[in-house]
């Protein structure tokens, strides 16, 4: 397979799509409200609630998802650098638009909501480089 690593780089990734995708479909305005839950709140600060925007959102975050499973299932590095890559074209845009877009956060709530999503980038990135060669 890709190794441990890769493994656990998409895991993380599955496991947060699966958290962020399925809030957003199946509770839309409990998302906006409430993400990332425990009293803080990252998206109702981005501008009005639009159901169409959160479901779309929610529904995107489960094809990356599916993309992080699929690999995981399949277990070869190609499909693993292409499940990073899909989360990275994703992600670099979406942590450019919230690097922008941080008024009406604490200090807590921009280190959290930008690292997560840089944390993420990172992850999809590296998955989708080339396996490290040994040098002899």
């Amino acid at each position: 397979m890709t190794g441990t690593g890769r493994r656990a780089g998409l895991l993380v990734l599955a496991a947060s799509g699966f958290f962020v995708g399925a809030w957003a479909l199946v509770g839309p305005r409990s998302f906006y409200d409430s993400f990332p839950g425990f009293g803080h709140h990252w998206t109702a600060v981005t501008g009005p609630y639009n159901e169409h925007f959160v479901t779309d959102v929610g529904a995107a975050y489960l094809a990356l998802t599916a993309a992080a499973v699929l690999a995981l299932a399949w277990g070869d590095l190609r499909t693993c650098r292409m499940a990073g890559a899909i989360w990275a074209v994703f992600s670099a845009p979406h942590l450019y638009f919230h690097v922008r877009h941080l008024d009406g956060l604490t200090t807590f709530d921009k280190i959290g909501e930008l690292g997560t999503l840089a944390a993420t980038l990172v992850i999809a990135v590296w998955l989708a480089l080339p396996e490290r060669t040994a040098r002899p």
